[in-house]
């Protein structure tokens, strides 16, 4: 990497992800619970949601303090520099507070609404994806490529579903649709390792309505360096409408049928 910029954003987002997501590893108390919801009862923010965005937003303030953040928490500078970073502090936070291990640190660095950088730290599977623009894709110092395209009918999608009654019902309505024609259909819980894991060759392709921006940022950019064709609907860059990752082969087809299925309808 020749760019000085992108690797200092790159070296900041893995120590920030490194140290929030040693916090979050380390500092669960056993008696966790629900610091708030947010759009249902069933969304919710525990306090570690909190102390990690801190620690992340805290962490780059101190080395870029001209730099824009947008941070799930609430975390929101409009900054100076031209850069703004993106923070999920805790991707899966369902998960988190269960005690499953499917949960994640996303942070990614953009500028003028383009992802620059992109990490994803998973520490209960001791990986670190992350992905510079025009650099690849990377877990670790292994180079992701995507799996070739199968068939349709072959293909492992993985999706997810939102927190409020209506839409779950909808989403669950376009997944009913699609499992006949696809191998199978997986739901991890964390739309960040779900965009790592098509980059890794775990999943064939990756679709969900109602996401947010710190959700897919870095996942994004993880999935395309990797190989993939990311967007919505048809046209459109992924969006809280509709984010879809797949290898080419199979991704015209897959966002045919999730639009004819009205996958971006409530």
């Amino acid at each position: 990497m020749t760019d000085p910029l992108l690797s200092e954003l790159l070296d900041l987002a893995l120590e920030a992800g490194r140290r929030a997501g040693a916090l979050l590893r380390d500092g669960r108390p056993d008696d966790l619970t629900v610091a708030r919801t947010k759009t249902s009862a069933i969304d919710v923010v525990t306090e570690m949601d909190i102390a990690a965005e801190k620690l992340i937003t805290g962490f780059l303030a101190e080395h870029r303090p001209e730099d824009g953040v947008l941070g799930e928490e609430g975390a929101s500078t409009p900054g100076t520099s031209g850069i703004r970073w993106i923070v999920d502090p805790l991707d899966g936070t369902v998960n988190y507070l269960y005690g499953l291990p499917t949960w994640a640190v996303s942070i990614a660095a953009e500028r003028d609404g383009e992802t620059l950088v992109g990490v994803v730290e998973v520490p209960l599977r001791r990986e670190t994806f992350h992905a510079v623009r025009g650099g690849g894709a990377w877990l670790g110092e292994r180079r992701l490529v995507v799996r070739p395209s199968p068939e349709l009918g072959q293909a492992l999608v993985a999706t997810g579903f939102g927190y409020l009654q209506e839409r779950r019902a909808h989403q669950a309505d376009v997944a009913q649709r699609l499992i006949p024609l696809v191998r199978d259909i997986r739901r991890a819980g964390s739309a960040a390792i779900d965009l790592c894991d098509v980059a890794a060759g775990r999943l064939d392709a990756y679709y969900e309505r109602g996401l947010n921006p710190w959700d897919y940022a870095a996942g994004d950019l993880i999935a395309r360096e990797a190989g993939a064709l990311t967007g919505g609907r048809p046209g459109d860059r992924p969006s809280g409408e509709l984010t879809l990752a797949a290898p080419e082969g199979i991704f015209g087809v897959l966002q045919e049928l999730l639009e004819e299925a009205g996958a971006w309808h409530d």
